[in-house]
């Protein structure tokens, strides 16, 4: 069964997501944890939660996939904006506890000139300080598109960081179509190659999930513009590979694209029969 969902309003609390993912055919979903472009976030309600589980528990089979704010630099040349990125973080991770198996997805952040190096060693310092070997939350770092000075722009970025880790059991990646994509890594023609590469340098059983996105850009463009599937410079069946690939078909997809409900149903449809024809094979 292909596990899919996509970014859905956190505003109404977990029940309402709940019932909004199940309307459009999703058995997962993602959702942001506060505000993606600022820093508010309200308590977790007990009677919110209990009744999101009641609701979803019999129709869900694999982890959501919550997404940290967008505003965050861990790795900033300033000690201010990291400390903002470590309180947030700790803070996300433990309200994360109220639902506890699921997924807390962040981008590892933006160096600013100081050279990846040093990004690799402040992301590092952040995560071990936040990380609880007893927590129940798994932490995704997500490949990221080579913007300007992103981390995360290739996999040995990744594995680096993945090396400063004091418990990196606790750590995985969530690869994004188009990310990767504009980043150079040419899953339309080669797929196979890129998925090897990935476990060469990070290890296939550190990939828990999927942003599942087509790109507006050519390949290696480095400028992370997600669009609609199908309508992209990835196109439909690439796309399709991605989710029936062997190493990738039990993870779960969450869908990024620049869609309304409908648009995510249809998405979401597609896919599903992409998957149910492929097992006919």
């Amino acid at each position: 069964m292909l596990h899919i969902g996509c970014h859905l309003s956190s505003s109404k609390g977990f029940a309402a997501m709940g019932r909004t993912a199940l309307s459009i055919g999703a058995d997962t979903f993602a959702f942001f944890t506060r505000n993606p472009r600022g820093s508010k976030a309200r308590e977790t309600d007990p009677a919110d939660v209990a009744a999101f589980r009641e609701l979803w528990t019999p129709n869900r089979a694999v982890p959501l996939v919550a997404h940290a704010p967008y505003t965050l630099n861990p790795c900033s040349s300033k000690p201010h904006v990291r400390e903002f990125a470590r309180e947030t973080l700790a803070d996300d991770l433990r309200k994360m506890e109220a639902l506890p198996g699921n997924y807390y997805n962040m981008h590892p952040g933006n160096h600013l000139g100081q050279g990846s190096q040093t990004g690799i060693v402040l992301i590092g310092e952040i995560l071990n300080q936040i990380i609880d070997p007893a927590m129940h939350t798994t932490l995704l770092l997500e490949t990221m598109a080579g913007k300007g000075t992103e981390m995360g722009r290739n996999f040995g970025e990744l594995r680096a960081i993945l090396d400063r880790l004091e418990h990196p059991e606790k750590v995985g990646i969530c690869l994004d179509t188009c990310h990767v994509w504009d980043g150079g890594y040419d899953i339309v023609h080669d797929l196979d190659g890129v998925l090897q590469e990935f476990d060469d340098v990070v290890g296939l059983e550190k990939l828990k999930a999927i942003h599942l996105n087509d790109s507006k850009n050519p390949l290696g463009a480095a400028k992370d513009r997600h669009e609609k599937l199908g309508q992209g410079m990835i196109g439909l069946p690439a796309l399709k590979n991605v989710v029936n690939h062997p190493a990738l078909r039990k993870l779960p997809f969450i869908l990024e694209t620049p869609n309304d409900l409908d648009g995510y149903a249809e998405e979401i449809r597609i896919m599903r029969e992409a998957r149910k024809e492929a097992e006919e094979e």
